[in-house]
């Protein structure tokens, strides 16, 4: 079997492109846009229409959903085979998606259920994974150093999200009734966990009001369906709530903890926390993982009932992990057991005072977690539930 692999340099690209070509499957790679982010529509079609006409693919790859690649695959009558592993996704808008084409994978059970009307033979959900044999070679090779160097009470690696808000920059320029009513709603947000109150909850008035204030808001031009609700809720709000959650939740643990955190976004806004810079993903964030004694993950909300790529890699670093709750834990982990969970900002501190004075459970915690993503959840696992879905539905 040969494939296309189309990379824009996601982080998970290596990990499948390596489980790919151990299963045995031959892989071409277009990775134009990993050099040139400028790299528009017409020339990603063209580049791939050269490939699918030099060779017999089985199918076209990419992580994430490229209109432009659908649409080749289409008109040259070659399944295309996608993993979308972020949200928002606003091309997951575009017309392309009703092309028959396509076999998309979506990692959030909220995005799948929402969006697998359009296309119902083609959409599927498939949750991420991890690559613990490349988080094994990391954590085996710690020096007594690295666990120094690297150990702290709490830990959390991640982005502030502050360069990423896009409503920063317009909220001045917005009526107060907008304002108060995005801080209101914000604030009853921040108070839930597992249900995302955002979308429904937006009145027309708000969102033509914010879609009208950023000059470069995102207008689809072949698209199915509106997507201001979705965009407004979603990149606007939604960012500027993980902003908001980052920073108060870690100045409150800031208080009472030691805390430590792994950031290249601004950080000048906490000054209590240990601030430590960046980290690179595939040699140092996995010492972190392991090193620290609690590892602190908070979702996004754009990311409603799914588990994100930092879950897994926690666990697959044999780290404890203590984590917002997602709908999607359940299905996957025994909470108590294999990870913890927290619902307000009141069980959080307490589950760090219990588990920084309860060592040996801790532990206990860390290495179920980590022996059952090891049996049961990664990228050769899903890669291989993915392909015999593609083998169950792929035109012969």
């Amino acid at each position: 079997m040969e494939i296309l692999f189309y990379r824009y340099n996601s982080i998970c690209e290596p990990d499948i492109l390596k489980v790919f070509t151990d299963f045995g499957i031959t892989v071409q790679v277009e990775d134009m846009e990993i050099y040139d982010k400028s790299v528009t529509p017409r020339q990603c079609a063209e580049r791939v229409a050269e490939h699918i006409l030099s060779h017999t693919f089985a199918f076209v790859f990419s992580i994430n959903f490229f209109p432009a690649v659908s649409y080749t695959c289409e008109r040259l009558k070659v399944p295309y085979v996608c993993w979308s592993v972020d949200s928002p996704v606003p091309e997951l808008f575009s017309n392309a998606l009703k092309n028959s084409c396509n076999r998309i994978f979506l990692f959030d059970r909220a995005q799948y259920e929402f969006f697998f009307p359009v296309n119902p033979s083609c959409i599927y959900y498939l949750p991420l994974a991890t690559n613990v044999k490349r988080w094994e070679e990391a954590v085996l090779a710690m020096t007594d150093a690295d666990y120094e160097t690297y150990g702290a009470d709490v830990s959390f690696v991640g982005s502030l999200y502050t360069e990423k808000c896009r409503y920063d920059t317009l909220c001045r320029t917005l009526s107060p009734y907008t304002q108060g009513f995005v801080d209101g709603l914000m604030e009853a947000q921040l108070k839930i966990y597992g249900c995302n109150l955002i979308p429904d909850n937006l009145t027309d008035r708000v969102i033509q009001e914010i879609a009208k204030a950023d000059p470069d808001f995102y207008k689809g031009e072949d698209t199915y369906a509106d997507t201001d609700r979705y965009l407004v809720a979603h990149q606007y709000i939604g960012m500027k709530l993980a902003a908001v959650e980052r920073e108060r939740t870690l100045n409150r643990l800031a208080e009472h903890f030691d805390v430590t955190l792994y950031t290249r976004s601004d950080s000048s806004a906490l000054p209590k926390v240990h601030c430590k810079g960046g980290v690179s993903t595939l040699t140092e964030m996995p010492r972190v993982f392991q090193a620290s004694k609690i590892n602190l993950n908070m979702t996004i909300r754009p990311i409603e009932t799914g588990l994100s790529l930092r879950v897994w890699d926690i666990l697959g670093c044999g780290g404890f992990l203590l984590t917002n709750y997602q709908a999607e834990i359940p299905d996957y982990f025994e909470i108590g057991k294999e990870l913890e969970t927290y619902e307000s900002m009141e069980e959080l501190e307490e589950k760090i005072q219990y588990y920084l004075t309860h060592e040996e459970e801790r532990m206990e915690i860390a290495i179920n977690g980590y022996e059952k993503a090891a049996r049961h959840h990664t990228y050769e696992m899903r890669l291989a539930q993915m392909l015999k879905v593609l083998t169950e539905n792929l035109p012969e």
